[in-house]
C-alpha cells in the first residue's frame, strides 16, 4: 500500500478519514477515503502501489474492459449505452464539429467507434489488454500507453480529448494532464466525465455508494476540485452537463452492497430523487466537464 502524503490539487499535507469503503467487485477489502482540510478534495489514501493496482480490475463484472452482458444490471448498461454514445458525441461535435479526437482510457472502444463512424480520426489510450483487443477488432487505433502514441504523432494533434470515468482511474494525474496539454492543440476542447460525491444518491448511500469503487478510484470529484485540478494545467471550465442515467446505474449497483441483493423499485426512486433534487448540471449523480485551453 502507499500512503498519499500531500493533496494531489492542492498540495496541502492536512486531511483526514471521512468514509471507509469497501471493495465489492474483486477484493472484499476495505480503503479510506480522506478529504483534505484546506481544498475538500476527496481520495483514496492509502492506495494499491502501481504494480499491484492491475488486479484490482481482474473481474467480470468490470463492463468497460470486458462488454460482458452477464446480469441484469449488466444488460441494462448495454441497453441505455447505445443512446449514451450519440449523446456524448453531440456534446463533443457542439464544441468542434470534427476532426482529430482521443480518447483516454478508450476501454473495449465503443465511443471511439462510434466518433469513426460519423468521420472522426479516431485514437485511443486503454492499458487494459484484454479490452484493446476488443477495440482491434473493430480496426481501432488504441494505444497502450502515453509514450506509445507519442512516437506516432506530433504534438498539438487533437482537436478533442474526452475521458469518460477515467480521470478517477489515472495514477500519475500531473504526468496525464501535462500530455494533454501537450498533444490538444491551442483551441482544443478537453471533455471529462466524472462522479460527484456531492450528489444526492452520494450521500444517500455514504460507505455503499458505488460509485466510490475503491480502489480503482483513486480520485473523487466535484465542481470545486476538479476545476481547481485543471486550472493548474491551463485548462478553464466552459461548461457542465449532467449523465442522468448514471444516478440509477449507481444506485442498483449501491442497494446490491448494502442489502446484498438488487432492490430494483427502491433504486429507481433514489436515482430520480437524486436527479430532481439537482438544482443544476453539477449536483447529479455523474458530470461531464467540458474544458478549453487558456493562456497562462
Amino acid at each position: 500500500m502507499v500512503n498519499i502524503n500531500s493533496c494531489p490539487v492542492c498540495s496541502s499535507e492536512e486531511f483526514k478519514t471521512v468514509l471507509t469503503c469497501k471493495d465489492y467487485t474483486v477484493s472484499e477489502e476495505s480503503f479510506n477515503v480522506v478529504s483534505c482540510d484546506v481544498c475538500g478534495f476527496h481520495f483514496t489514501n492509502p492506495r494499491p502501489s502501481d504494480d499491484v493496482l492491475g488486479s484490482y480490475y481482474k473481474s467480470e463484472d468490470y463492463i468497460s474492459h470486458s462488454n460482458t452482458k452477464k446480469g441484469i444490471i449488466s444488460r441494462l448498461y448495454h441497453a441505455v449505452r447505445s443512446y449514451t454514445l450519440i449523446k456524448k458525441l453531440e456534446l463533443v461535435s457542439r464544441h468542434v464539429s470534427r476532426g482529430t479526437i482521443l480518447d483516454y482510457g478508450a476501454g473495449t472502444g465503443m465511443f471511439l467507434n462510434t466518433c469513426k463512424l460519423s468521420g472522426w480520426e479516431a485514437f485511443g489510450i486503454e492499458p487494459d489488454l484484454g479490452a484493446r483487443i476488443i477495440a482491434s477488432e473493430m480496426n481501432l487505433s488504441v494505444y497502450g500507453t502515453k509514450n506509445n502514441l507519442l512516437h506516432d504523432i506530433p504534438e498539438t494533434t487533437f482537436d478533442a480529448i474526452t475521458l469518460w470515468h477515467v480521470l478517477e482511474h489515472v495514477t500519475d494525474l500531473d504526468d496525464t494532464l501535462n500530455f494533454f496539454k501537450k498533444v490538444l492543440k491551442p483551441d482544443g476542447t478537453l471533455i471529462i466525465a466524472v462522479p460527484n460525491h456531492t450528489s444526492f444518491d452520494a450521500k444517500h448511500y455514504k460507505g455503499f455508494w458505488a460509485a466510490y469503487d475503491v480502489p480503482r478510484h483513486l480520485y473523487h470529484f466535484h465542481k470545486e476540485t476538479v476545476e481547481k485540478l485543471l486550472g493548474k494545467f491551463d485548462f478553464k471550465l466552459v461548461e457542465a452537463a449532467p449523465m442522468k442515467f448514471d444516478s440509477f446505474y449507481v444506485s442498483m449497483l449501491s442497494e446490491k452492497y448494502k442489502t446484498g441483493s438488487i432492490k430494483y423499485f427502491k433504486a429507481f426512486l433514489v436515482g430520480l430523487k437524486s436527479n430532481l433534487k439537482a438544482n443544476s448540471a453539477v449536483d447529479y449523480s455523474s458530470v461531464i466537464y467540458v474544458f478549453k485551453r487558456v493562456k497562462p
